[in-house]
C-alpha cells in the first residue's frame, strides 16, 4: 500500500469515526428529549397525582408543578432544535441542579443521584453543540468551491 493510499484510509477511518459519534450524540439528545418531555414534563402538565402530590408536599403547589412542567417540555424541544440545543442542555441542567438540591432538602436526598446522572449527558451536549451558542445559529454548513 503506497504512502497516499494509508493516509486516505486514515482520513475515512476518522470521517466514519466522527460520524459515528455525530449519531450517537444526536441519539442521546433525542433519548433525553423523550425523557423530559414524557417521563417529566408531561405528568407535571396534565397534573398527574404523583406530580401533585410531590409539589403539594413541598408547598410549590400546581403552579410549581406546571411552571417545572413547562421548562422541561421546552428545554426538551430545544434539545432537537439545533440552534438551541446548547442553551436548551445548559438550562435543564441548571434544572437538574434544582432538582438535586430539592431531592436534599426535601426529600432527604432518596433520589438526588439521579439529577447529578441526567447532567453528565446534558454537560456533555452542552460542550460539544457549545458552537451554536457562540456563533449564535446552528452548525455552519460546509463551504462549496
Amino acid at each position: 500500500m503506497s504512502k497516499s493510499t494509508g493516509s486516505t484510509a486514515s482520513v475515512a477511518s476518522a470521517a466514519s469515526g466522527r460520524t459515528a459519534a455525530r449519531t450517537a450524540l444526536r441519539a442521546l439528545q433525542i433519548l433525553l428529549a423523550l425523557f423530559f418531555a414524557i417521563g417529566s414534563a408531561l405528568p407535571k402538565l396534565i397534573g398527574h397525582s404523583a406530580a401533585v402530590e410531590t409539589f403539594e408536599q413541598m408547598g410549590w403547589g400546581s403552579a410549581g408543578m406546571y411552571a417545572i412542567g413547562v421548562l422541561e417540555l421546552a428545554g426538551a424541544i430545544g434539545l432537537v432544535v439545533p440552534v438551541l440545543q446548547a442553551a436548551a442542555a445548559l438550562g435543564l441542567s441548571a434544572l437538574m441542579v434544582g432538582a438535586f438540591v430539592v431531592q436534599l432538602t426535601e426529600f432527604h436526598g432518596e433520589n438526588a443521584a439521579t439529577p447529578l446522572i441526567l447532567i453528565v449527558p446534558l454537560a456533555l451536549i452542552a460542550w460539544v453543540r457549545r458552537g451554536s451558542l457562540v456563533r449564535g445559529r446552528g452548525p455552519v454548513p460546509a463551504r462549496v468551491g
